[in-house]
């Protein structure tokens, strides 16, 4: 069946939330608002739900329009629940009590949200801490919960939000034990679609497997991200699979697959991408466009540890890839040359990997206190500039795309151009791309993989040959026996 709520999970971030402000500002409570049910424009159908990624990691809580509460003073926790009318029993069923509530999500006390203003009044609180910032990928705001008689407490909305952003930055064992489920639902997808490649005439089809696999065999309803299945051309869009490229391009056997889509478990996110050719079999061209991916990736997971800067790790990962295209004969002159003048961002506009939890996305790349957004051109788009922790969960996710534009803009630039080939980058005009993503897991010594898959050609190949082709297969157990890189 379906996982139920972990529940100890979030009374430990709770209990790491607390622990954090009693430094500060011992006498306050924390008063956070869950989210709400948003229609499709002015119908009646509504989106499927998704909890508000805040109040999901405190609580766990499923439902929408909740309200929660924590007494830093006393470590006591407290959900408010909407009051809703009797008629809900017959559309929606059994209509949730406090004491259901309580049990089901293992905080203190439940109440009802039209109890806040009373509730806080007998507490009593010195301060009450609002959740109000901004996210450093979205660039979007989170706004302060609302509630009666709110300017009757003296209220902060500027404390909480690095906290608890810092908080999540560093995952608990049993998040990480959340984390590595979403990745084996979605490794034991990504295998299965791999060997049914040539069933499949459309790349929406692939999804559809995907997603098939995922809740079929891993009970996982959603996935954590909008599901990219690109092949051919289509692999040097970035962010395909949106409503503008919906995943509709017929699949040709000469094409390259690349297939970046994570399943979300308990609330936590997975984000994998493989590539592969669709015949099975790497042409000499597929080849040294993977393998140049491939080695950047490998020397990124066999260097990640404490105290090594993601920015550093970057710079490798170019460093390497750059260097093997280089010997390939696609480029010519100096590495480190290149990476300065910006091409390395040429042909891998994006950031090397993200923070990665409860949102795809994770926060705490930029925050108070950790290093700034990289200025230069090839950096900038770095999701964080942090060094590395025990306990961070990143992706690695090295790429090489062949991006029309962007390869115009560089042969047009009298600097760049030196370094490219001319009459060798043209061939993989049309190629598309080539991108390998892994979730690790920082440990003390070095980083684990926890998204383990045929990687390199070899491997792929031989999956790729196996006779039980397309099959629907039980769950791997990769989570349980991680690949360790020391």
């Amino acid at each position: 069946g379906l996982p139920p709520v972990p529940k100890e999970v979030h009374a430990k971030n709770r209990n790491k939330l607390v622990g954090r402000i009693k430094e500060v500002a011992p006498n306050s409570i924390v008063l956070v608002k869950g989210g709400y049910l948003i229609n499709h424009y002015n119908t009646d159908t509504v989106y499927q739900y998704r909890q508000e990624s805040y109040f999901l990691w405190l609580f766990g809580v499923r439902e929408p329009g909740f309200y929660g509460l924590v007494d830093v003073k006393t470590g006591k926790s407290v959900l408010f629940i909407p009051r809703l009318p009797e008629e809900y029993a017959t559309w929606m069923g059994p209509i949730p009590t406090p004491a259901f509530v309580t049990e089901k999500y293992g905080v203190s006390e439940t109440f009802y949200v039209d109890q806040i203003d009373n509730f806080l009044s007998e507490l009593g609180p010195e301060s009450v801490l609002l959740l109000n910032g901004w996210n450093t990928d979205s660039n979007l705001e989170i706004k302060p919960a609302e509630f009666p008689n709110r300017h009757g407490f003296a209220v902060n909305s500027s404390m909480l939000y690095p906290i608890i952003s810092e908080c999540r930055v560093i995952k608990s064992p049993e998040e990480i034990e959340l984390i590595s489920k979403a990745c084996a639902i979605s490794c034991t997808a990504h295998k299965y679609v791999m060997q049914a490649i040539t069933k499949c005439q459309f790349e929406y089809q692939v999804e559809s497997l995907f997603q098939n696999s995922c809740y079929f065999v891993g009970g996982s309803r959603t996935t954590a991200y909008t599901n990219n299945c690109s092949t051919g051309c289509n692999c040097s869009i970035l962010h395909y699979g949106d409503a503008g490229a919906p995943n509709s391009k017929q699949i040709l056997p000469g094409d390259m697959c690349l297939f970046d889509m994570g399943a979300s478990h308990s609330g936590y996110a997975s984000d994998i991408t493989i590539s592969f050719p669709v015949s099975g079999k790497f042409t000499k061209e597929q080849k040294t466009i993977y393998e140049a991916v491939l080695f950047a990736r490998n020397a990124v997971i066999n260097s990640a540890k404490p105290g090594v800067s993601w920015v550093d790790m970057h710079i490798l990962a170019n460093k390497v890839m750059l260097t093997e295209l280089t010997e390939a004969g696609i480029l010519t002159g100096n590495v480190d040359e290149m990476i300065e003048a910006g091409l390395s961002g040429i042909l891998q506009p994006h950031g090397l990997g993200h923070l990665l939890g409860i949102d795809v996305h994770d926060v705490g790349g930029y925050l108070p206190n950790t290093p700034p957004r990289p200025k230069q051109s090839y950096l900038k788009n770095l999701r964080t500039a942090r060094l590395l922790e025990e306990g961070m969960v990143l992706t690695v996710e090295p790429g090489c795309y062949f991006i029309d534009p962007l390869l115009d803009r560089a042969l047009a630039d009298e600097y760049l151009r030196k370094f490219i080939n001319k009459d060798e980058i043209s061939k993989y005009r049309g190629f598309g791309g080539v991108r390998i993503e892994d979730v690790v897991v920082i440990t003390k010594t070095g980083c684990t993989v926890l998204s383990p898959l045929p990687r390199t050609v070899e491997e792929i190949e031989a999956w790729m040959k196996q006779t039980d082709k397309g099959c629907l297969r039980p769950l791997d157990k990769h989570y349980q026996t991680p690949v360790v890189y020391k």
